[in-house]
């Protein structure tokens, strides 16, 4: 006899294939490292750069743009973070005198972020940190060959997610 009953006593269906023992610690220690990497990221760079990750990421896309600009929708879908939650982020970064805003050019529609001097000198600054962080509590943990195939595995991951964000431009 099967049982219907899941972790949290609700009823689920018979034929769910569970994790085994091994799946079960490796997945929650994918979100147990992952929450406090991201978290410890972020701390950071609040700390030393007066920035969130996500300021940080924002100013990452827009360096790796021509002219430092980009859409606000394309900011939102290649950080995968609605379009409220970056408006806003963006919004404070301009106060901050980070980036500015201004109506897209080519078509009077939307709106188009642009890095300015400061946003690009903050940038040049936290960069070095925050690789070095990253560098120390993941990549210089992980052996070469694990990382690579950690790598392959979030791209699967991400390959497989992407239909339900069809205007990502994650990559």
């Amino acid at each position: 006899m099967v049982d219907n009953t899941g972790a949290t006593g609700t009823t689920v269906e018979v034929g769910t294939k569970w994790l085994d023992p091994e799946e079960q610690r490796t997945w929650r220690a994918l979100v147990v490292a992952n929450t406090l990497l991201m978290h410890h990221l972020d701390e950071q760079l609040r700390r030393e750069y007066g920035v969130s990750l996500t300021e940080y990421e924002i100013l990452v896309r827009l360096s790796e743009r021509e002219h430092h600009e980009m859409r606000m929708a394309q900011i939102a879908d290649s950080l995968c973070l609605s379009r409220s939650r970056i408006t806003h982020t963006v919004a404070r970064m301009e106060q901050g005198g980070l980036v500015r805003r201004q109506p897209a050019t080519e078509d009077g529609r939307g709106v188009v972020a642009s890095m300015t001097e400061s946003g690009q000198e903050l940038l040049d600054r936290a960069a070095p940190s925050h690789v070095t962080s990253v560098r120390e509590h993941l990549v210089d943990l992980a052996d070469p060959a694990d990382l690579a195939a950690v790598g392959r595995v979030m791209d699967a991951v991400a390959d497989d997610l992407l239909p339900e964000h069809p205007e990502a431009e994650i990559r």
